[in-house]
């Protein structure tokens, strides 16, 4: 499912083969939680150079509906998006809406973040979910332990998420056989905190199932950088090499280098819309925070060496003006700006893996 074409030390560059067409890597993906990347058209994502978004299960589960989704002609139609669509397993979903789910063996009992009314969602029914969505790789149904958590909690949340993935495995391969012709694929998700005996027991345990590819999830969740850094390096390595090697909800750009590094092949993260919509804008002289008073007379493009749509056409004058006005154009055009940010930084790393020098583009980039 993936092919590696350079290296560079850890790091690898390739292509990761799905049934919707090839994706570079390490690949960026956008986040469209519900179907849509915020403030962006799929023609608009696709002409910056993305390749595969992802949705979210949970998300699409409460509204629309999966059902609904799939009366629509499922996911890729609803969104009008003709490239390979990821779909989360809604696990960090219910991780992050602590206050209104009980986790038990057999699932997840919570509450819609919407409406309060109750539902429950177990790895049968988020693999299924999934199928509806018709999704191009699904993610197994996982529980992501918090930050701080003792060796306990850890050992028992990898304990879950191995039993859950043992299910999802099996539902999926029920419904697509192994040599199923147009099959979808399947990522094995990797816990166990900040535990290192606990992450290398998962990454085991998750592996022996047998998946199309791993992602290492449970970081980024509120721990120290360096702790982050050393569960990332350990990671990387312990994963088979000849599988696409994904790690969850990672957007930082130091953050990213450091996992490309490790030889990490998939990224995701809400980070370059979210900062978009609050007005944080990252550029090759570092972020800027377009809502300052010193922009309000500036001419100048948001960031020269920046051939976006929003740096051809707008002064950082302009932007700051949208931005504090409150305009709807202030969200599309710091979203558009971004995103071909994120792209164009993506399409550094690869260049700087197949010219041997990634080391010192990761250097060079943190100095």
């Amino acid at each position: 499912m993936i092919e590696i074409t350079s290296t560079c030390g850890p790091s690898r560059r390739g292509r990761l083969i799905t049934r919707r067409g090839d994706v570079q890597t390490p690949a960026f993906m956008p986040v469209g939680t519900l179907g849509t990347v915020k403030s962006m058209t799929p023609e608009e994502l696709s002409a910056m150079g993305a390749e595969m978004v992802l949705a979210n299960t949970y998300h699409l589960y409460l509204r629309p509906g999966h059902e609904t989704v799939r009366r629509l002609g499922g996911i890729h139609r609803f969104m009008n998006w003709p490239g390979p669509v990821l779909t989360d397993s809604g696990g960090f979903q219910v991780f992050s809406h602590a206050a209104l789910r009980k986790i038990t063996h057999e699932g997840v009992q919570f509450r819609s973040h919407i409406d309060g009314s109750t539902h429950f969602l177990d790895p049968r029914a988020a693999t299924e979910i999934q199928h509806a969505l018709g999704s191009d790789i699904l993610m197994a149904f996982d529980e992501c332990a918090p930050y701080p958590a003792t060796h306990e909690y850890a050992q028992r949340a990898l304990e879950l998420t191995t039993e859950w993935a043992r299910t999802c495995r099996a539902v999926h391969l029920k419904r697509y056989p192994q040599d199923a012709p147009d099959r979808p694929a399947m990522f094995g998700i990797v816990q166990g905190g900040m535990y290192s005996d606990l992450r290398q027991r998962s990454a085991e345990e998750i592996v022996s199932v047998g998946f199309d590819g791993y992602a290492v999830g449970g970081v980024s969740v509120g721990e120290p950088k360096e702790q982050m850094y050393e569960i990332i390096n350990y990671m990387g390595p312990m994963l088979p090499a000849d599988r696409p090697r994904y790690l969850m909800g990672i957007g930082g750009l130091q953050d990213i280098l450091q996992a490309v590094g490790a030889g990490f092949d998939m990224f995701d993260c809400v980070m370059p819309t979210r900062n978009a919509r609050n007005g944080t804008l990252f550029t090759s002289q570092g972020r800027v925070n377009i809502k300052r008073a010193e922009y309000r007379d500036d001419a100048g493009p948001l960031d020269p060496e920046c051939g976006c749509y929003t740096c051809k056409n707008y002064s950082r004058g302009y932007l700051r003006h949208l931005y504090v006005s409150h305009e709807l154009l202030s969200m599309r055009l710091n979203t558009i700006h971004n995103l071909y940010f994120y792209m164009e930084f993506f399409r550094q790393i690869r260049a700087s893996i197949e010219e041997g020098r990634f080391e010192e583009f990761a250097r060079q980039y943190g100095e």
